[in-house]
């Protein structure tokens, strides 16, 4: 058994397709946990043991339990519309944002735009920020001037496991890092 595919797996469901299981998911994500279970085990196998080794081990802490365990959500990334809760918090001065060379011209142009998810992801420091770009091919990083964004009326939010997200961040607020 391939935990990273199950993993990969419960993230595109509870993110962004629940209906290929056959669940649905409540106004702020959440999802039953004995249902999300049965679905996935049409395909492969999938027990709670395994459900909370995925949650607990999981490196970007993708994932939540209710209090019981009885419901489970991905904590953000969406791109189904739910509202998991986030609750508006003073941000540091800076924020960071890692992206790819082929995204700089619509960046420098629009901005951070969420595209097909819910929001924008933020990075609380420098090195998250260049290792999601690598994801991209060559990264290229923004700093966004978070506290001076907040202070100018625009809302910022930190999810459970620690990735800072804003509805869009505006050319104003980004400056442009020489990574290399």
């Amino acid at each position: 058994m391939d935990i990273i595919k199950t993993s990969s797996y419960i993230c595109l469901i509870l993110r962004h397709k629940p209906e290929t299981i056959g669940i649905l998911l409540d106004e702020h994500g959440w999802a039953n946990v004995d249902e999300l279970i049965a679905g996935i085990n049409k395909t492969q196998p999938l027990n709670i043991e395994l459900l909370e080794k995925i949650v607990n081990t999981d490196d970007k802490q993708r994932y939540s339990f209710n209090e019981n365990n009885s419901l489970i959500r991905a904590n953000q990334g969406h791109s189904v519309p739910v509202d998991v809760e986030l609750k508006k918090v003073t941000p540091p001065e800076y924020l960071w944002h890692g992206t790819g060379e082929k995204y700089v011209h619509s960046i420098d142009e629009n901005g951070l735009i969420p595209k097909s998810r819910l929001y924008v992801h933020l990075s609380s420091d420098l090195e998250t920020a260049v290792k999601v770009g690598s994801r991209h091919g060559k990264p290229v990083v923004y700093k966004v001037l978070s506290k001076k964004m907040m202070g100018d009326g625009i809302d910022l939010y930190c999810s459970v496991n620690g990735v800072w997200l804003a509805k869009t961040v505006p050319v104003q607020y980004l400056e442009k890092m020489n990574v290399f």
